[in-house]
């Protein structure tokens, strides 16, 4: 009942125009990316929002960010994955969960153009997976302008969540992404003509089948078996060394997180993780006590206004 009604009940947002920009992450593919500044953009925490499978800058959850964050003094760039967000023309390859490369060179962008002082990232679901994947490469040798990082339900042990998705209470997401997924493949064989074989969606079940069938074999893995093992989070969470803020829901519908994974997460003291028995997939539809009762967006927000916070009181004193 989460899941869904985070999906389908309506929601206004207060936002201003955003900056759009095209950001180079490797050599002919760009992403669109939507800035929300502060009026000075140097002093202020730029959180950088990473979208889940399927998602985009206008998800729901996104923008909940960009409200939030702004309304707490940060900017807010939020980032389309490669051919997400009406960009299927802009980039010939296709995104995926292992990506992190991609959120490098948009953090990188932005600190080298805008000269921020300090970001952080922050990702959904899929999303979640690719900013703590990226926090656990860059281990102690991440920018100097990287402070912290924030998952909501994250899909750090891909193959389980995967294979969970394919469970007969499930179906219905996993017939959902499997959709979505079939429609941009077409969408993208049609902008690049011979570059992509329809044939290769006949017969897809699962989402297991799309990525050994597609994902894998159009991005470079061996199969779904490798891109899950090589794509998930879980193997760096023990390199991770910035301040983190992990928020699963223990009854989320397919997202799991195995015994060894939570083992890591717990001999990490950079990591606070929040485990709630409810919330659904990415989702926290609360009361309405004082805002809009969006819980997860505003723990987000919270985590790194606290970091913020006591990271300008030590400075100054």
């Amino acid at each position: 009942m989460q899941t869904i009604a985070s999906f389908l009940l309506p929601r206004k947002f207060s936002l201003g125009e955003s900056e759009k920009r095209l950001i180079e992450v490797e050599p002919g593919v760009p992403v669109l990316c939507h800035c929300y500044w502060q009026p000075d953009r140097r002093a202020a925490l730029t959180a950088i929002a990473v979208h889940g499978l399927e998602g985009s800058t206008e998800s729901k959850y996104m923008m909940g960010i960009a409200e939030k964050g702004l309304a707490s003094g940060m900017n807010v760039v939020l980032m389309n994955q490669r051919t997400c967000g009406g960009t299927d023309r802009l980039a010939p390859t296709l995104y995926h969960s292992g990506r992190s490369a991609d959120v490098a060179a948009v953090a990188r962008d932005l600190a080298e153009r805008d000269s921020i002082t300090r970001f952080a990232l922050c990702g959904f679901s899929m999303g979640g997976n690719i900013v703590l994947k990226l926090a656990g490469e860059w281990a102690d040798n991440g920018p100097k302008e990287f402070f912290g990082v924030a998952a909501v339900c994250p899909a750090m042990d891909l193959a389980a969540s995967a294979d969970a998705l394919h469970l007969p209470a499930n179906r219905l997401y996993e017939q959902y992404f499997l959709w979505k997924l079939k429609a941009r493949m077409q969408a993208k064989a049609a902008c690049f003509p011979g570059k992509y074989d329809l044939s290769r969606l006949r017969g897809l079940k699962s989402l297991r089948d799309f990525d050994d069938k597609v994902t894998a074999f159009y991005c470079g893995f061996e199969g779904a078996a490798d891109y899950y093992a090589r794509a998930a989070a879980a193997n760096v969470l023990d390199k991770i060394t910035v301040p983190t803020y992990i928020l699963n829901a223990a009854n989320d519908p397919f997202i799991r997180i195995l015994p060894e994974t939570r083992k890591k997460i717990a001999a990490n003291p950079n990591i606070t993780f929040v485990e709630t028995d409810d919330g659904g997939h990415c989702s926290y539809v609360g009361e309405r006590n004082g805002y809009d009762g969006n819980f997860a967006e505003r723990a987000v927000i919270d985590f790194f206004s606290k970091l913020y916070t006591g990271d300008m009181i030590g400075s100054a004193g």
